[in-house]
């Protein structure tokens, strides 16, 4: 090679590894797109615990999925907080329950 298309080379070379560079990573962010989908397509709405189909079933107006087999509960985010209702008891209730003090009638 001459001097004279020594940076020209680089120029392309560099071009080159760029171009490559991006592909690879294109390659890999499509594989990992694919490989989520297919873990969960073998994982939709399989239980955790056997591995059985759930099926959903609806439970004081709730929409929860219960396994066909071992009869495991799935809850998805803030469905327990919908079917618990809210919790008014104080954290010294909660302190006293544990120990089995009661609150002192007023």
């Amino acid at each position: 090679m001459s001097e004279k298309n020594a940076p020209e080379e680089e120029y392309f070379a560099r071009v080159e590894a760029q171009k490559t560079s991006q592909l690879a990573k294109e390659l890999a962010k499509k594989q990992a797109a694919e490989d989520a989908a297919a873990l969960k397509e073998l994982h939709w709405l399989r239980c955790g615990k056997c591995g059985n189909e759930m099926k959903p079933t609806h439970h004081r107006g709730v929409e929860i999925d219960v396994c066909t087999v071992c009869k495991s509960v799935l809850l998805d985010p803030g469905e327990l907080e919908e079917l618990a209702g809210e919790d008014h008891a104080s954290a010294i209730d909660t302190i006293a329950g544990l120990f089995g003090f009661k609150k002192p009638a007023k």
